[in-house]
């Protein structure tokens, strides 16, 4: 479908935005940071197995871990995970229940991800599950959001949700809460980071306080939760969740220097006290070696897709259930997409100071025979692929990539509600950051 102009396509962009923003200010402390916990994780787990296959030794890993470990290294290559079969591994974020109480019971999952990794062609599908999606919970709960679950049955309430709601079955889990953030920050001396925009907030209630200056900078823990919940920018949580990818990056980066190698033990005892899973220490370092070898261009991510929906005070998410069983299909089963030949229509959304470079996109496209439609947007911060219909697949975006060098580096994103599309089958976002 041809689009009409660029101001209805503005229009229609700065209506989502409200939306998102109007439906979503509910969101808590620690919603969507989950990715960036576990994966500093798995990368701190990685820096250990890569310190103790050069015979180094890590003070303060407890003896039982470390026997543990030592016992079974040298079954497995700890290049190839333990089991072939694809699996799913259950991603919860908990929110605190005030103080002075068990962090782990009564908590709402106010992030819930679920990864599916296929060792066989060593990839990752990870789907991000809206926490005010409305479902039925099972044991008689009624309807509830879904990040009800966890507080009102545990991780057992979750799990048996998941199965039953959408056939999901769940292998191994792992719970972090909302208080991680700020220590691991803190424990690796800080995370460099440019900051995009001047951020000032205050919210004497929450306890919140923000206020960075544009520019590099090396964040420490309190302002590294400030740069990651910040959301008064125009874009709501869209413009968060891009600050986290970002900050994602320096945290990859700054966990592979060799100068944090004497701080990975504090790491794990940060982990020990807020990262609750029901895998082993020899399991975790599994998952992280598999993660440190797959390609980048063969992890895709994908949010169960809706609309917001208020009924009094509740305010829902209402899942559409014929996209998100596709998403399922495609990110869980794996199913392939059914090709009838037709020639994907391509789409560039770019921010004004990469018009030159969104041109010279196109005309690559066009030498390529993709016919592309074109949308300016001012406030774009994050680059990326994004794949608007089924049949654009990962293998697609892998064989562009070979004919267009420059879209190496983006990340590949699902999205059948076509947020990011401008009459498109595929959409190129370039941004300034």
């Amino acid at each position: 479908m041809k689009i009409a102009n660029d101001n209805n396509q503005k229009e229609e962009y700065r209506e989502f935005l409200k939306n998102i923003r109007e439906e979503r200010e509910g969101t808590s402390n620690f919603a969507k940071l989950l990715f960036t916990i576990v994966l500093a994780v798995l990368c701190a787990v990685i820096v250990c197995v890569t310190v103790v296959e050069n015979n180094f030794f890590l003070k303060g890993l407890d003896s039982e871990q470390a026997d543990e470990f030592f016992s079974k290294k040298d079954r497995n290559n700890f290049e190839v995970p333990f089991s072939p079969k694809r699996q799913n591994i259950l991603l919860l974020g908990v929110d605190s229940n005030g103080t002075g109480t068990n962090i782990w019971e009564g908590t709402r999952s106010d992030t819930i991800v679920i990864v599916n990794i296929d060792p066989k062609t060593k990839s990752i599908n990870a789907i991000s599950i809206p926490r005010d999606s409305k479902v039925y919970l099972p044991d008689n709960h009624g309807i509830q959001k879904i990040n009800s679950a966890h507080a009102l049955g545990g991780i057992d309430l979750v799990k048996k949700t998941l199965k039953e709601t959408f056939g999901i079955k769940i292998d191994r889990y792992i719970i972090v809460h909302d208080e991680a953030v700020e220590k691991i920050v803190d424990a690796l001396g800080g995370i460099p980071i440019y900051v995009e925009k001047p951020m000032r907030y205050h919210d004497y209630a929450g306890k919140l306080h923000i206020d960075l200056q544009k520019g590099n900078t090396i964040l420490n823990g309190k302002q590294a939760v400030g740069y990651l919940r910040y959301r008064k920018d125009g874009l709501g949580d869209i413009g968060r969740t891009q600050r986290q990818q970002w900050f994602m990056r320096s945290l990859f980066e700054k966990l592979h220097s060799p100068q944090v190698i004497t701080k990975i033990p504090e790491v794990l005892n940060i982990c020990n006290s807020y990262v609750k899973t029901d895998m082993s220490f020899y399991e975790l370092s599994q998952y992280a070696a598999f993660a440190r070898s797959v390609d980048e261009n063969k992890i895709e991510i994908a949010t169960l897709p809706g609309a917001p929906n208020q009924r009094g005070y509740i305010s829902y998410w209402i899942l559409d259930p014929k996209k998100t069983q596709e998403v399922i299909n495609r990110m869980i089963y794996r199913d392939k997409p059914t090709l009838d030949g037709t020639k994907f229509k391509g789409g560039i959304m770019y921010s004004p100071k990469k018009e030159e470079e969104a041109m010279a996109m196109k005309e690559k496209l066009n030498e390529l025979g993709f016919e592309v439609n074109m949308l300016k947007i001012t406030h774009l911060s994050h680059t990326r692929f994004v794949a608007n219909k089924n049949a654009v697949s990962v293998d697609f975006f892998n064989w562009l990539q070979k004919k267009m060098p420059e879209l190496d580096s983006m990340q590949f994103i699902y999205d059948p509600t076509e947020t990011f599309s401008v009459g498109s089958d595929f959409t190129v976002v370039l941004a300034e950051g």
